[in-house]
């Protein structure tokens, strides 16, 4: 999973910034620290220095997090079936460790990442999304 990140940032991340291009990633460094870190009991200092050999202090201009109750997104990811379905098996508990997880890094750093409320519906949740890129990166929408 490192060596992916590190060979997506070399070759797709990087050049596109360099570019002046916009980069949308749908993972990052936090779905790591969240599910491997606060969700797989890994070290998150180690998970970290990972990150840091790969990317050094490379890190998003904003984070959007899209948070929904365990129970909630458990249900939404049954509806999907026929997708990849390892982490949703992983059982409640994990779940809540992941979300607190993500939680956690929001707070821990506020200037960098917005909780989206994402229990609501669509309509509200890309309105939600537009006005965190909007108030934090100064795009008309």
């Amino acid at each position: 999973m490192v060596a992916a990140r590190r060979c997506h940032l070399v070759e797709t991340v990087w050049p596109a910034l360099a570019a002046g291009q916009w980069v949308v990633c749908d993972r990052f460094v936090d779905s790591t620290t969240a599910y491997q870190g606060y969700g797989g009991g890994l070290d998150r200092d180690r998970l970290a220095e990972l990150h840091r050999l790969i990317a050094d202090d490379f890190m998003p201009d904003l984070t959007l997090m899209l948070d929904v109750p365990v129970e909630l997104g458990l249900a939404r990811a049954a509806e999907r079936r026929g997708g990849e379905a390892r982490f949703e098996a992983k059982g409640r508990d994990y779940h809540e460790r992941v979300r607190q997880g993500f939680l956690a890094i929001a707070a821990r750093e506020p200037q960098r990442c917005v909780v989206v409320d994402a229990s609501r519906g669509p309509s509200d949740v890309t309105a939600a999304v537009l006005a965190a890129l909007r108030d934090r990166l100064g795009l008309a929408a």
